[in-house]
């Protein structure tokens, strides 16, 4: 029986939105429309129906925020691009596109959930009045019900902001009101002391709260360790400072059974890889084990979800059209290595992601 897979890290905007987003410059690498359309040539090497020979089939992705322009505070366009994202995602799960946005009525079956920006440092006061507006631009229930949870990136802001009460008592209204919460940080380029911070936010998130009410928090891309240590050998790589101290910190993540990773973001880690010749995949498999089995090991193939990364993959990877194949060929490798049974394979492909979301499939 064929697996679904179901891609739970992806980012789509038409090019007409790309002032809006708050990476967005000259030069940039992914200053193009990367919409539905750019997405299904990407996963074109695999079929999105069950009525295959294929040992897997793309069911469908979930959205993330793509970190437009925004604030904490409504006040001016401090929220209107982050709502405005939460209007196109609208009309690409009704299939009711606008002009040149990429995006048409047959793909309406592929976006299986979303996560929009919101304004967590707020508190619940604030989020309250945001999701408010986030509802009223969804117009219906079909699209409020695939609204799965919310992002605010904590990897490029100061120093104790995650440890904010007003950010604690937004966690725990997002668990009140059971939206799941997407967490990211960066250990390569931000910096330790973001885990470290994600660890005690975590400690006072779920302190004393009942377990129907825990959030649910769902790590993006294993962190963003460095996977670019100079001696590739697992025995140099298990000993190094920055292993131990990633490892040590994934591992306080894990012990809280409401968190899960996404196996996902490794080409944005990784030295990058051309788009010709095809990379060694047995080679990088092998270069990143220390990391996943660490993964794995702490919180088991129950807890761990397949992630693309879509398009930021691209810029490490190789470019749109080989990108998401390598991954996934990447992931093939991990999962047996592993020596994970059929049905955690079919977890971590999909069914985790599933539940984790709480999505329909």
């Amino acid at each position: 029986m064929p697996i679904p897979i179901v891609d739970s890290h992806i980012h789509l905007f038409p090019e007409s939105h790309l002032p809006t987003l708050a990476w967005h410059g000259p030069g940039s690498p992914l200053g193009s429309q990367h919409s539905v359309d750019e997405y299904r040539l990407a996963t074109s090497s695999i079929s999105t129906t069950a009525d295959t020979a294929g040992l897997t089939y793309l069911r469908g992705f979930i959205f993330l925020e793509t970190d437009r322009i925004s604030s904490v505070e409504e006040d001016g366009k401090g929220w209107s691009h982050a709502l405005d994202e939460v209007s196109l995602l609208t009309r690409i799960i009704t299939g009711a596109p606008a002009a040149g946005e990429g995006h048409h009525d047959k793909d309406r079956h592929l976006c299986l959930g979303f996560l929009p920006w919101a304004p967590v440092p707020g508190g619940s006061t604030v989020l309250q009045k945001y999701m408010d507006l986030v509802r009223e631009r969804t117009k219906t229930d079909e699209v409020w019900k695939k609204l799965r949870g919310v992002r605010y990136l904590f990897q490029d802001k100061p120093k104790g902001v995650m440890l904010q009460d007003d950010v604690v008592e937004g966690l725990k209204w997002l668990g009140r009101e059971k939206l799941v919460f997407d967490l990211g940080v960066d250990a390569r380029q931000g910096g330790f002391w973001q885990l470290r911070e994600a660890v005690e936010m975590m400690r006072r998130v779920y302190d004393g709260v009942k377990e129907n009410e825990k959030v649910v928090m769902i790590i993006n891309h294993l962190c963003k360790p460095n996977l670019r240590l100079p001696d590739p050998s697992p025995a140099s790589i298990t000993t190094h400072p920055e292993f131990l101290e990633w490892s040590s910190l994934v591992t306080a993540m894990a012990q809280y059974p409401n968190t899960y990773m996404k196996l996902s973001g490794g080409f944005s880690e990784l030295l990058p890889v051309p788009s010709d010749p095809e990379p060694d995949i047995a080679s990088i498999v092998e270069r990143i084990r220390p990391w996943t089995d660490v993964v794995f090991d702490t919180f088991g193939a129950e807890r761990v979800m397949f992630g693309s990364d879509w398009p930021v993959c691209n810029v490490g990877g190789g470019g749109n059209a080989v990108t998401w194949r390598r991954w996934k060929s990447i992931v093939e490798s991990i999962l047996e290595k592993r020596q994970l049974t059929d049905e955690e394979k079919r977890d971590v492909w999909g069914g985790v992601a599933v539940k984790a979301y709480g999505v329909e499939i």
